[in-house]
């Protein structure tokens, strides 16, 4: 039989493509996730029962203990930026990160891999990063030969980055940022997916921060993204503590109708979080580390960003039909 490895978070943006490369290695993959009956593209990553959606939920040891049972290796991509609700950073990303190690490290499991962040750190600015630091912490305790992935923004065909962007742009003639000269290092989803298979197969432990081969700034980053769906929008840098009202007003809306409102525009978390560039540290073991070449963004959306262009997928017909002589 072929070694089995259970992805807790495996129908999510990073954990699918894991499940869809250790499918190709021949390894049996359990995905792990609250809703396996949205789950059953999954399926389709390998042969007909290799790839197994599983019910599981990361705050109760029974459930994470029983999709655990029987594996050669575990990998964490769960993560939330919920502040509250049960599935809060505190469940998700400290506690829930904590329990899969404590229980991995007791079934004698050979390998864990976690999915954190760049800037992850107990006393870091924002809640979320303090979140991912305390999962960090947890996990070396418990399974100090753990690989940790910490990658900068992640794009890909299904981001939240890139798309929420392109779907902004087409409101209206201004795209406002906040945190515009904040740095960041887009990695590309599949290059993360092919760092975790080296821990999966146990050829790194340690921890691994991972950024693509452009640092840029935001406001450049988006600029780049405008010329790729051909709009034309003034990009405004709002002040962080201009970013706060509305922020602030709006995690007040949240708490105040019991999570019934939810608060997925700013959040004065967000904006902690972007006070800080999102790149990688100096010295930091990364992608070269790993043998990975990492892509840049500028070559891959313009393969899912199209759909923002005001023509879609009709727009290089267009533009070719603009070079056509009048006869």
């Amino acid at each position: 039989m072929s070694k089995l490895v259970t992805i807790y978070g495996g129908s999510g943006f990073v954990g699918r493509y894991i499940a869809r490369r250790m499918a190709k290695e021949g390894w049996r993959v359990r995905v792990a996730c609250r809703r396996p009956n949205q789950a059953l593209f999954a399926k389709t990553y390998g042969t007909p029962g290799q790839v197994d959606p599983v019910f599981c939920n990361i705050r109760d040891d029974a459930s994470v203990l029983a999709v655990m049972t029987g594996c050669d290796a575990v990998v964490n991509c769960v993560g939330t930026f919920d502040r509250g609700g049960k599935n809060n950073f505190s469940a998700v990303q400290s506690q829930g990160a904590a329990r899969i190690a404590r229980l991995a490290a007791q079934q004698g499991i050979p390998a864990l891999v976690h999915i954190s962040a760049i800037g992850a750190d107990v006393n870091g600015a924002s809640l979320y990063a303090q979140s991912k630091g305390e999962g960090e912490a947890a996990i070396l305790a418990t399974y100090p030969n753990a690989m940790i992935l910490r990658p900068s923004v992640i794009f890909g065909n299904e981001d939240g980055f890139f798309n929420r962007f392109g779907a902004m742009a087409r409101l209206g003639p201004f795209l406002p940022l906040v945190g515009a000269q904040t740095k960041f290092q887009p990695v590309y989803v599949d290059d993360v997916a092919q760092a975790a298979v080296k821990g999966i197969k146990g050829e790194a432990t340690g921890i691994y921060e991972l950024g693509g081969p452009d640092v840029e700034t935001f406001r450049a980053i988006i600029g780049k993204m405008l010329s790729v769906i051909h709009r034309r929008r003034l990009v405004l840098n709002l002040p962080f503590a201009l970013a706060l009202i509305p922020a602030t007003l709006l995690d007040f809306a949240a708490f105040a109708t019991g999570g019934i409102f939810s608060n997925s525009m700013i959040t004065r978390d967000q904006i902690a979080s972007l006070r800080r560039d999102n790149i990688v540290a100096p010295g930091a073991k990364g992608f070269a580390d790993l043998g990975i070449t990492p892509t840049d963004y500028a070559s891959v959306i313009p393969e899912y960003m199209w759909r923002y262009r005001p023509s879609g997928q009709y727009a290089a017909i267009k533009d070719s039909a603009k070079n056509l002589r009048k006869v």
